[in-house]
């Protein structure tokens, strides 16, 4: 007869271990740092935290080991793996409220996020092993255990200052917004129909439809709007790289200013997307007038908090310079078309 991980004298310790991560994972998620009135040294929180990060991961195999075949353990063993994996947790999201939100606040939320990820890969882990019969290591405790220690590597990936965390987000962002240009730029070579894939031969026989193809007007429009997208891939190429050679950390103003460029880039992105998806047919004219303009107004943003930040040098005015026109020109030939043709 099988042994079953919901034995009372067992699963006790789980269940109130389980109440604990929970509690301190929530914690975390909602949690203001202690912030730092001085003194703070980036390198030794790095160094602590990551220790924190491998002890957590090895208890958490300590755990999964010993739920992984019979005979159970003891009430006392269960108490005591309990007593370690809190221990562990406990140091994990004490090192964590050590980073002052004056060292970045895109870091931090990085660091936040990882943090989180591995109390709740050990959360999914607790909850498993409560819930699975004791015969043999299941796939989905195996599956879990896994999850845990993948969630702890990906520390050792994080960005150590806030120019890396802000330029990491940059370089995600920039993937999505060329994605979609090159979406867009696909869908007008393939067809003038874009979705002849995925009408029946039928209808395509029959139909004279033009809402489900661009007529000219409608590709006359396009250029402009896509003018719009390219213009955002170059903004956050040609920030990244201004951040890359001249961005600095050695002060909260110039990190606060890392942080400003980090949250209003963040935008792009979704306004790239939502011009890209006005652009399919049947077109609404003022729709895409509409989020052109949104774009574009993120767009000077963008250049204006830039301009005014460290990382402008004045060699960099050029391109600030250069990328502001294109926005204006192509936005106002999207206004003419758009009310010319509606």
């Amino acid at each position: 007869m099988s042994a079953d991980n919901s034995c009372p004298d067992v699963s006790v310790p789980l269940r109130n271990l389980l109440n604990f991560v929970q509690c301190i994972r929530d914690r975390v998620k909602d949690g203001e740092s202690n912030e730092s009135s001085g003194g703070f040294n980036l390198q030794n929180f790095w160094d602590t935290l990551n220790q924190a990060v491998k002890a957590t991961s090895q208890e958490a195999t300590k755990l999964s080991l010993a739920f992984s075949k019979p005979p159970l353990p003891s009430p006392q063993d269960g108490e005591r793996f309990a007593e370690s994996i809190q221990k562990s947790v406990l140091a994990l999201s004490t090192v964590y409220y050590w980073l002052p939100k004056s060292q970045g606040i895109t870091m931090r939320r990085m660091v936040r996020d990882a943090t989180v990820e591995v109390l709740e890969g050990i959360v999914q882990l607790i909850d498993i092993i409560l819930s699975t019969p004791l015969q043999s290591l299941s796939q989905e405790q195996l599956t879990s255990t896994g999850g845990v220690w993948s969630a702890c590597d990906q520390f050792v990936h994080l960005p150590k200052d806030n120019q890396a965390a802000v330029l990491e987000l940059l370089a995600s962002y920039n993937g999505v917004v060329k994605d979609a240009i090159s979406e867009m730029e696909q869908a007008q070579a393939e067809s003038h129909d874009p979705f002849s894939d995925v009408l029946e031969e039928e209808d395509l026989d029959s139909r004279g439809n033009q809402d489900t193809y661009w007529s000219e007007a409608d590709r006359q429009l396009m250029a402009p709007c896509q003018g719009l997208m390219k213009a955002s891939a170059a903004c956050l190429k040609k920030l990244s790289a201004a951040i890359k050679a001249n961005g600095k950390v050695d002060s909260p103003e110039h990190i606060a200013q890392l942080d400003d460029l980090a949250d209003i880039t963040k935008e792009i992105s979704p306004s790239v997307d939502d011009l890209a998806l006005s652009l399919y047919p049947p077109m609404d004219y003022s729709g895409v007038e509409l989020n052109a303009c949104k774009l574009a107004s993120i767009l000077k943003k963008i250049l204006d908090i830039t301009r005014a930040s460290h990382v402008c040098l004045e060699g960099d005015l050029n391109w600030v310079q250069f990328l502001d026109g294109a926005v204006d020109h192509n936005l106002q030939k999207v206004k003419a078309l758009a009310q010319g043709s509606s």
